[in-house]
Formats: structure tokens, sequence, C-alpha cells
């Protein structure tokens, strides 16, 4: 088997429809699956005479554009595994990874190539591949050769063979390298496929990279969005909007701040998009603000959330549009978020995050299982789930073994419903356990998601004392929030707001402006919250730009 093969189908089925239009960019362009697979050829017969030989890594850095699909495929056909890491976690990332699975290539943008003065374990890595202008001491993108007779036929490979390699950020300790086999891979995309609908002739404009790996394989249509998709909470939202009007695009596909981004421009210009029959959104956590305003945008488009990890993708699916108005309720009222009903084995277990478990026998497992409304860990099982990190590191404290089988932790905590439903209560890291109970993140964020003034929160324990932390929203507040954010930055004590015995929040300076947060945190009254703190800015992971970083978070704050 080789997983270029199901790439292939779209190619001989239909050959002349547009596989990827690349707006990332300044002069987009398009690419047919015929042409598509005509340039993944020309790379496979450039790769194959620098005696590359099959499951030697090659290190990718390059943003999402059509060429990071060309090579993916080119890699995949030659039986090499892609290797991924974020260059903007720093040069210790990336020398950690870089020893954890030597690459024996690096193909990267000329942009790229400024990291080597940094990085010993880079400069080491033998062939030196340049996409852009030329650099010393590198092969060209630009001499590739034209496809012919002599294209290599795809490796024969096992369904164990390795194909892509991802690196966890390492927030929380050492980075984790995730090895995902070709086996591994056709499985999730068959899953993909079902939860996603995916039929040829659709149009989807995607921001997840895996996502627009399965559209390639389904003869789905894929556009890459114009702008900078490192920074997906920045992004300007006007000439994503011209493109989906102009393909009349059919499904968005996306974290909830590239959504937000999209759909709050929308509302201030009263525009919506007839056009648009779904909107997958994940990555991050989805507030009820959020589907609120991208039903709006979209009015005639199926709202569709998913929950999943790079270790299990997907987990969980729910249809905005069959959530009832109780549960609609419980989300505004602090009882977490809504996920929907699980897609692979999925179970509650007492919470003992990072700590080994098991091994367990079913029957001992069983047991070892929460009923439905309380909390705990979630743990889950599956064809598409990671069964282990390379070399074992982060195995003992993220896997179990239950019989045969092997389950993984995803460190978050939420419960089960009466009706089988999944709700997310947030990081185990970011819960606050004291001797009041246990305080959840996603809890109290579903609160205050409903106050325009609030941007994230963020909860600590402090000295025994429950404190929130608040991001607010500037807008409106002009230089006076210049200052107050300067402020803070130099003096976080400024920002810090203690309650004492009253039933109610003293005056503050930086709490006058936001008048609306108040009756928000009268409504937590029963988190108990000795202490508010508003700062300029709570981290937020580099990918998705919208959960708060609990490595970072807890450093800082």
């Amino acid at each position: 088997m080789n997983l270029v093969d199901l790439l292939q189908i779209p190619v001989h089925q239909s050959p002349e429809t547009i596989a990827l239009w690349d707006s990332s960019l300044k002069r987009p362009r398009c690419l047919t699956f015929a042409q598509l697979d005509a340039q993944v050829q020309r790379v496979a017969i450039f790769l194959q005479r620098q005696h590359l030989q099959p499951g030697q890594g090659v290190l990718i850095l390059h943003p999402l554009s059509a060429e990071l699909y060309i090579i993916l495929g080119a890699l995949f056909r030659l039986g090499l595994v892609a290797l991924f890491l974020d260059p903007a976690a720093g040069i210790p990332h990336i020398n950690h990874c870089c020893r954890l699975f030597p690459p024996h290539a690096l193909i990267a943008t000329s942009k790229a190539y400024s990291l080597l003065p940094l990085s010993a374990p880079l400069r080491r890595i033998p062939l030196k591949i340049a996409i852009g202008p030329p650099i010393p001491d590198t092969l060209s993108w630009h001499h590739l050769p034209p496809p012919d007779h002599k294209t290599p036929a795809p490796v024969d490979l096992t369904p164990d063979s390795p194909a892509l390699l991802t690196f966890t950020s390492g927030s929380t300790g050492q980075p984790k390298a995730a090895l995902r086999s070709h086996g591994f891979l056709l499985h999730q995309y068959h899953i993909l496929k079902d939860i996603l609908t995916l039929q040829p002739g659709q149009i989807d404009l995607c921001t997840l990279p895996i996502f627009i790996l399965a559209n390639l394989a389904a003869g789905v249509t894929s556009i890459i969005p114009p702008g900078n998709l490192k920074f997906l909470a920045k992004i300007d939202p006007k000439p994503v909007l011209r493109q989906i009007e102009r393909h009349q695009v059919t499904r968005l596909v996306a974290s909830p701040a590239f959504l937000d981004r999209l759909s709050h421009y929308s509302h201030q210009h009263h525009l919506t998009f007839p056009s648009l029959q779904k909107v997958f959104m994940g990555g991050a956590p989805i507030f009820p603000p959020t589907v609120q305003a991208l039903q709006q945008m979209a009015p005639q488009a199926a709202l569709i959330g998913l929950y999943g990890s790079t270790e299990a993708e997907p987990m969980a699916r729910v249809d905005y549009g069959t959530v009832s108005p109780q549960n609609w309720q419980k989300m505004a009222a602090g009882g977490g978020l809504l996920l929907g009903k699980p897609v692979l084995n999925l179970a509650i277990i007492p919470p003992r995050w990072g700590e080994p478990l098991g091994p367990f026998t079913v029957g001992e497992f069983q047991d070892h299982c929460l009923p439905p409304h309380q909390a705990g860990e979630i743990v889950v099982s599956g064809d598409h789930v990671l069964g282990g990190y390379w070399r074992g590191y982060g195995n003992p404290t993220t896997k179990f073994r239950v019989g045969e089988q092997v389950w993984h932790r995803t460190g978050d905590m939420g419960y089960r419903d009466n009706e089988g439903q999944l709700w997310l209560l947030g990081r185990c890291v970011g819960c606050v356990a004291d001797e009041q109970g246990i305080l959840y993140p996603l809890g109290v964020a579903g609160v205050l998601a409903e106050c325009p003034a609030v941007v994230r929160s963020f909860l600590l324990s402090r000295r025994g004392q429950r404190v929130l932390v608040l991001e607010l929203s500037p807008k409106g507040w002009g230089l006076k929030s210049f200052l107050w954010r300067l402020l803070l930055s130099f003096f976080p004590r400024f920002g810090i707001i203690s309650r004492h015995q009253s039933s109610d929040w003293p005056p503050h300076p930086l709490l006058t402006p936001y008048s609306p947060l108040r009756p928000f945190l009268a409504r937590l009254d029963w988190a108990h919250f000795q202490q508010v703190q508003i700062v300029p800015h709570i981290p937020v992971d580099p990918r998705h730009n919208a959960k708060v970083d609990y490595g970072l978070a807890l450093k800082k704050f």
C-alpha cells in the first residue's frame, strides 16, 4: 500500500477539476488534479536522483501552500517521512526535534534558511533544497526535471510504514514526536470522509492542513485563503470573504479564531454568504456566540463542531442545528461546552493527569470508568488514535493498556450526559482544585463568552485564593487602552482587583469602561473568585491562536 495511491484516484476520475486554488502568494494560482500530479512526479524524480531512501526523514519548513502538498505527494510516493515542526517555538525546540528524528534532507523557503547559522542540527542535514531565491550550498527548487516515463512508481509499503511526523510544542515539557503511518492516515481519511461528507464537486476553503489532504484524496477543490495563516486571529477578513463570494465556496473548515474574524466583518458590513452549505470548526473551544455569529453570516449552512487532537482527529462531532435550548442555556451557565457524540471508543476516568495508569483488564477498566454527569479525564482508543510517540517519550503518562488495546489520555476534562453526548470542561492543567472543589476553565469561560468585553480568560490559584485572569477587548477605548496596557505590562499589580466579603466587586479604573462585565462577574459567584487580574494579553497556542497556552500562562502569571 501507499497513500499516494489514494491521491491518484481523483487524477484518473476528474483530471481537469481544480484541486488547489492557492491564494497564499500575491499572485493566486490554481492547479488541476492532473497538474498537481505532474508537479508531484517532477519532485519525486528530483528527490530520487538525490539517493534518498524509504524511511528517511525530510524536514519541511514551508507555509500552507500548493508547494506543501506537491512535496507531500512526492515524499509519500518515495516512502520518505515528512517531518514538521514549528520554527516559532525557538531554536532549542528545533534542535531537540532534529536530534529526536535526524532529517536526511531539508526542504525550506529561502527565508527559513536564515535559521541555519543559529542551529547546528539544521546545518548538519546532508541535503538542502531551497524554494525561492537561490541559497549558497543548496539545491534550487527551480531545477526540477520535466515529468517523463522514468517517473518512479510508488514504493510498495506496509500499513506500519512511517509517513508523517509532527512535534508537539513542548510547552509543558520536552517536545514529543507524533509519528503517523500510511495505515494510520488511511484510517483517518476514511473517518474524515464520512464525518465531513466529502464529495467531488465541493469547493472547500480550508486552513487546516490535514483536512486539505483529505480533500485531495476525495476529489474536493480546496481553496487556501490569502494572508498569513500563522496568525489566524489577525487575518484580514476582506480578501477571504471576497474569495468565498467569487468562487461560490460551499464549505468552510477552520478554527474559531479565523471564523470569528470573518463573522465580525460580515456583521459590520451586513454581508451574508448563501453559497455556504456547511461550516466545520475545530482546533479550539467553540462558544455559543461564535456559532450564532456564523449562522448570521451563513444562513443556509449547517454548523458543525469537531473535537480532536494531533493524536486522535476527530474524536467527537456536534451539529449545532440539533442542540436543544436547554443545552444552550447549560453552556452559558457554566456547564461546559457540548461536543456531541463520540466517533470512537471514549471513556471518562478519575482525574490523575501526570501519573502513569494501568494496565487494566477489560473488567477492571469498566469498573474504573465514571458514570454520566461525573467529570474526569477524557480517554480514547480506536484505529485513528496514535498508539505511542516516537521512541516512547511521553507514553508513560499519556498512554495505557486495557487488555491488548492502547488508550490515549487527551489531557482534557469532561463528562458524558444521559444521552451519551460529550461535554468539555477544559485542560486538566487549567483546572483549579482546592478545598472548595474543582473549578473548570471552560465552565467559567462559557459564562464570560457572552460578554463582549472579554477576549479570553484563565484560572489560577495564588496563595490559596482563586484568581480569574482576564484579557479585555480594547475596542472603543482609544489612547486610554494603550496607556493601560503599557502600564499593566510593567506594573501588573495595577490590574489586580481584590474582593473581600462584599457581594460586589469594588470600583476600579480598569472596570469602569467595562460596565457590561460586572453582571457577568455576579453570575460567577458560584466560582468563589477572590481576585480578578486584568492583563494586556493571555498567551495562546501558535497553531490556532485561540487556546490558552497553559505552559506560558502558568509561568507568566
